[in-house]
C-alpha cells in the first residue's frame, strides 16, 4: 500500500479502536437498507461473495447464515475492525465459510488476498462514503465480477424528501466519523457501467436517506 493507504488505515484504526465494541447495536438506528441488500444478493449454491469495507463482520454473518451453500470473503482497511470481524464470525460458527483479509478497497487484488479472482457478488455497505478515492472501488468490484455477476452497493442518499434541517444535522453529525455522502455516486455508476457493460438499477430508500444500486455485469 502508498502512503496514502497506511495514513487511511492508522486513521480508521483510531476512530474504531473503541467504537467498535459497541458499533453493531448503534449502527442499527440509521445505517438502513443493509438487510434489504442481503435479501437482494440472491446468492445460489456454491456461490462466492465478497463485502468491501466489511468492518466488524456484521454483513458477512447475517449473508452467510442466509445462503448457507456460499462462500465468502471479507476486506477492510482497519485490522481493529477485522479483529472484531473475526472474533464475530468465530462465534457464528463460520469461520469454515468466511475469510478475511486486511487490504485497501481502493487498490486491492482479490487472488493475492484470497487466492480467487472472481466473484459471484460483491457487495459495499455504507463504506463508499468513508473511502477516499471511492470511485476506483466502485471500478474494482465491477472488475472482480464473475460473468453475470452483481456489485450491490448500500449507502447514504441525498436525503432530498426530508427536511432541510434534518440533512443538515445529519451530514454534520456524519463529518464527525469522517463519514460524506457521496453525491456523485449515481455518475460515477453509470460511467462504470458505460465502461464494462453492465447495466445499473437503483433505488432511493426512506425518502432519499438512502440509495441501494445494483450492477450487474455482462
Amino acid at each position: 500500500m502508498d502512503r496514502a493507504a497506511p495514513d487511511h488505515a492508522q486513521l480508521m484504526d483510531g476512530v474504531y479502536r473503541v467504537q467498535r465494541h459497541f458499533y453493531d447495536a448503534t449502527r442499527k438506528y440509521y445505517l438502513l437498507g443493509r438487510d434489504r441488500m442481503i435479501d437482494g444478493l440472491d446468492v445460489k449454491n456454491r456461490g462466492t461473495v465478497l463485502e468491501l469495507g466489511c468492518g466488524t463482520g456484521r454483513n458477512l454473518v447475517l449473508a452467510a447464515r442466509r445462503y448457507p451453500g456460499a462462500q465468502f470473503f471479507g476486506l477492510d482497511i482497519s485490522s481493529e475492525m477485522l479483529a472484531t470481524a473475526e472474533a464475530a464470525i468465530d462465534r457464528a460458527g463460520l469461520s469454515g465459510r468466511v475469510a478475511l483479509a486486511r487490504g485497501d478497497a481502493t487498490r486491492f487484488e482479490p487472488r493475492a488476498l484470497f487466492d480467487t479472482g472472481r466473484f459471484d457478488r460483491v457487495f459495499v455497505s455504507y463504506a463508499l462514503s468513508m473511502i477516499p478515492g471511492w470511485e476506483r472501488t466502485v471500478a474494482l468490484g465491477l472488475d472482480a465480477l464473475a460473468p453475470g455477476g452483481e456489485l450491490h452497493v448500500v449507502d447514504f442518499g441525498g436525503q432530498e424528501r426530508l427536511p432541510g434541517w434534518f440533512r443538515a444535522a445529519l451530514r454534520a453529525w456524519l463529518a464527525k466519523f469522517h463519514v460524506s455522502p457521496r453525491n456523485g455516486l449515481r455518475a460515477v455508476l453509470e460511467k462504470e457501467c458505460e465502461r464494462t457493460g453492465a447495466s445499473l438499477s437503483m433505488d432511493s430508500l426512506y425518502r432519499g436517506y438512502a440509495v441501494h444500486a445494483v450492477l450487474r455485469a455482462r
